[in-house]
């Protein structure tokens, strides 16, 4: 069977539940760890011929969104899925809390400053979304400035898709009882301690205030420029391969090309170089 990442697409206009859509969700695929890892490595052999070819073109760039709750594995999932894609050309950035320096200017500055260069894949590990959902949830701006900000994060997306930038976004969907387990496997594990933060039970407190954010959300802002995908993320292998094929779809739409030589190659016959 086939995987199909449009099956957790969230379409434009459609107002999203995500008590609607099963975290432990396999697509049907009924495959073993085997299969997948192989299937994996053959969707990451499909993923660096792509990104040869975009970064030998240069006129475009893909950017892939990724969000989760917390423990929602979006470092793991960057690492399976980007394994052996050259770095020259695919970069990650990550969106903690905003400094002095970039509280002073509007939401969206920092974010646009990490915009993929054309030839590149970026990829966003947290990324402007959370000035709609960490900043609603604690109130830190009104609601009139949250709806405010779904047309003004639309138009900026448009603006990148404008300007030869494609867009991806993800969410990785997991339920509350999944993340107390990776909680508590932190604390069990003293090589895992580091990434434990006690602030992290704060948030959890907050877990369907999250989940009606990340609902308004994708709802207002998942548009057929720059898609929304919510994706089952409690089963590893899973979660992997339909990333690793979304983000191959995206790029065989864009369909890059080598470009042309601007020399004639026959007349510089291999033979006679010394």
């Amino acid at each position: 069977m086939d995987i199909d990442p449009s099956v957790h697409l969230v379409k434009p206009g459609m107002k999203l539940r995500l008590n609607d859509r099963d975290p432990a969700d396999r697509g049907g695929l009924t495959i073993g760890k085997s299969e997948a890892r192989d299937r994996l490595k053959d969707l990451r052999r499909r993923m660096t011929d792509l990104q040869e070819k975009l970064y030998a073109e240069g006129e475009r760039s893909l950017l892939v969104v990724l969000q989760a709750m917390d423990t929602g594995g979006k470092d793991s999932t960057i690492r399976a899925v980007t394994q052996g894609i050259n770095p020259q050309g695919t970069w990650v950035r990550s969106f903690k809390a905003p400094s002095k320096n970039e509280l002073a200017r509007d939401y969206l500055w920092r974010v646009h400053k990490q915009v993929p260069p054309r030839g590149t894949i970026g990829i966003f590990n947290r990324s402007h979304y959370e000035d709609v959902l960490i900043v609603r949830v604690h109130g830190w701006v009104d609601e009139e400035t949250i709806v405010q900000r779904y047309s003004e994060i639309n138009d900026f997306e448009r603006l990148l898709t404008n300007s030869g930038t494609r867009i991806v976004k993800i969410m990785l969907h997991i339920s509350k009882e999944y993340q107390l387990g990776r909680l508590r496997r932190r604390l069990e594990r003293p090589d895992k301690h580091w990434k434990f933060n006690p602030g992290d039970l704060r948030e959890r407190a907050l877990w369907y205030d999250y989940q009606d954010a990340y609902e308004r959300a994708l709802t207002n802002t998942s548009t057929k420029h720059a898609p929304w995908y919510v994706i089952p993320a409690e089963t590893r292998w899973y979660r992997n391969l339909v990333v690793a094929q979304t983000i191959v779809n995206a790029l065989e739409s864009m369909n890059p090309a080598f470009p042309a030589p601007d020399f004639d190659p026959a007349d510089y016959p291999p033979d006679s170089l010394v």
